[in-house]
């Protein structure tokens, strides 16, 4: 699959001659020439990753750089600077501000592809390892939710089980009844107050369990958000 590169550059001819060049490489190319319309586009058509001028008029590329590494929708997406600044400090700002990679104007095409193709490398194995930890995340909350609901749901059964066999009788006990009621009351704001915990959890503490099976630490929860 092609992979997309935006690139946000104010001059026409810089970004023209990129173009031209990553188009051979088998790149496509998306094209921004401020950075207002350089954000837009990288919302709007998801890049696989973006070039960006650093010195440009009005909204500077440090800017930019920070803007999209700040929202959700981009911040994952790798920023490659391209500047002619050598001052370390310069560059050293635009790698705060979230950029993943720079390089230096004239560049060399060589090495230019280069730092995208390992831009695009780290970018692939980021995107697996969160993958994976949502997974491992999912399965963790699908064991907790088993582990913390089985028992009150195994008392909400008998409960009920408990009720049919007092109501088959010809003078069953009304206090027998509202106590069996009472206790699947009970179970059930057990259960409503798990998946309340379960549902309110930002970032889950993952506990081994049994089997090599994970568990999200409820008690360790209370804790971080008390």
């Amino acid at each position: 699959m092609m992979k997309k590169i935006l690139v946000i550059d104010d001059f026409p001819d810089n970004v023209f001659l990129l173009q031209d060049k990553l188009e051979r490489e088998g790149f496509e190319i998306i094209k921004a020439y401020d950075g207002e319309m350089g954000i837009q586009k990288a919302i709007e058509e998801k890049p696989d990753l973006i070039l960006l001028d650093l010195i440009m008029p009005g909204m500077s590329g440090f800017d930019v750089c920070r803007t999209l590494s700040a929202r959700e929708e981009t911040k994952l997406i790798p920023i490659i600077l391209l500047t002619a600044l050598t001052d370390v400090d310069n560059l050293k700002s635009g790698l705060q501000a979230g950029a993943f990679d720079y390089v230096r104007k004239p560049f060399n095409k060589t090495e230019l592809v280069a730092r995208i193709n390992s831009a695009l490398r780290f970018s692939e194995t980021n995107k697996l390892l969160i993958e994976i930890e949502q997974i491992r995340t999912y399965a963790a909350t699908v064991v907790t939710a088993n582990h913390e609901i089985k028992q009150p749901l195994t008392l909400i059964n008998l409960s009920t089980a408990a009720i049919r066999r007092e109501l088959s009788k010809n003078n069953f006990s009304q206090e027998a009844v509202l106590k069996r009621i009472e206790f699947i009351e009970n179970a059930s704001k057990t259960i409503l107050a798990v998946l309340e915990k379960l549902g309110s959890i930002k970032k889950p503490v993952i506990a081994p369990y049994v089997n090599n099976l994970n568990i999200i630490d409820l008690k360790a929860e209370e804790k971080l958000t008390n």
